[in-house]
């Protein structure tokens, strides 16, 4: 945290230094302040219990040491992470009039909510290679999918989630900020912090533009070129048990990367005008709240293994309340 504080320091500008930040998020709705918070805490408590719980399980199960549950575990954590860099935020402004946020804990937020998108973006895609791997190389998974290349790939995804940030962050302390500037969201993102800037911000536009759109294709390729192999390799497969074994496998992740990136092509298609900010708050509500709620009930609602475990932890916990 002090090492983030101090780059913020020696880069932001003399006028950026005493500016202050507030996070409009759902204030034009008084009466659904209360209903807003109950809610999005029942969301966050699920996520949490969710992906800690998820983590746990596979932590703590033999049967899940395999690389599949390795970066799953990972994708948990990721969501975990996201959900608490964010919401927390979310539920203080639903309850206090103050929502000012000062200009190192914004840069701060947006460290921990970029690091962790790029992180499950291209943690997706690993799966998808994985999954590649497991239905088209079955024989030689254990080989090919080593724990080397996997800590590789996991430390590649959250190291480019870092590189991301810095490129994005160094060209956002550029802009300079004057007094109290309002943030029509509930997050500080990107493109609503740079509408609040009194400077010209087409230098960071075109960065994150860049940076967003080379991400969002190259994990999209890996996910397709992985994905179109597996749907030959189960073409070719005689037995029907064979198609449900590839099927079972594959639809937990497939249900997954439809939900994140259906979400970030929505945003990206969404205008940029007064009358869309509500469709953007409610996107960014279901990209930044929702998915790492769904994440780990999707996994654990569709894998066999997951939900026999769960069955009996809840099991075990049963007999010894009943003794």
């Amino acid at each position: 945290m002090n090492y983030i504080g101090a780059f913020v320091f020696r880069n932001q500008g003399n006028q950026s230094a005493g500016a202050t930040f507030i996070l409009l998020g759902f204030s034009e709705y008084p009466d659904l302040q209360v209903p807003l918070f109950f809610l999005f805490l029942t969301i966050y408590t699920i996520s949490v219990v969710g992906n800690l719980g998820m983590i746990v399980i596979i932590r703590i199960n033999p049967k899940l040491q395999t690389p599949m549950y390795f970066f799953l575990s990972h994708l948990s954590c990721v969501d975990f992470y996201y959900s608490t860099v964010v919401t927390p935020k979310l539920l203080e402004n639903l309850v206090v009039e103050d929502r000012n946020i000062s200009f190192t804990w914004r840069v701060m937020q947006f460290f921990f909510a970029c690091i962790c998108v790029v992180t499950e973006t291209f943690m997706l895609a690993v799966m998808a290679y994985d999954h590649f791997v497991a239905v088209c190389n079955p024989l030689l998974y254990t080989v090919a999918m080593s724990q080397k290349l996997c800590c590789f790939l996991v430390a590649s995804s959250y190291s480019w989630g870092i590189v991301c940030f810095l490129i994005l962050t160094y060209f956002l302390l550029e802009l300079s900020f004057i007094g109290n500037n309002i943030i029509n969201n509930f997050v500080c993102e990107h493109a609503a912090i740079v509408a609040v800037s009194c400077s010209n911000p087409y230098i960071s536009q075109i960065i994150i533009l860049v940076t967003a759109t080379f991400n969002e294709i190259r994990s999209l390729m890996i996910i397709l070129i992985s994905y179109a192999f597996i749907f030959i390799t189960v073409m070719k497969m005689t037995s029907t048990g064979g198609h449900h074994k590839a099927f079972s496998t594959c639809v937990s992740h497939l249900t997954a990367i439809t939900i994140f990136h259906g979400t970030i092509v929505f945003l990206y298609c969404v205008p940029n005008s007064k009358s869309s900010w509500l469709m953007v708050k409610m996107a960014f509500v279901f990209y930044t709240v929702a998915i790492p709620m769904l994440n780990p009930l999707i996994y654990s609602l569709r894998n066999k293994d997951v939900k026999t475990i769960i069955q009996k932890l809840i099991h075990a916990k049963l007999l010894c309340y009943k003794m």
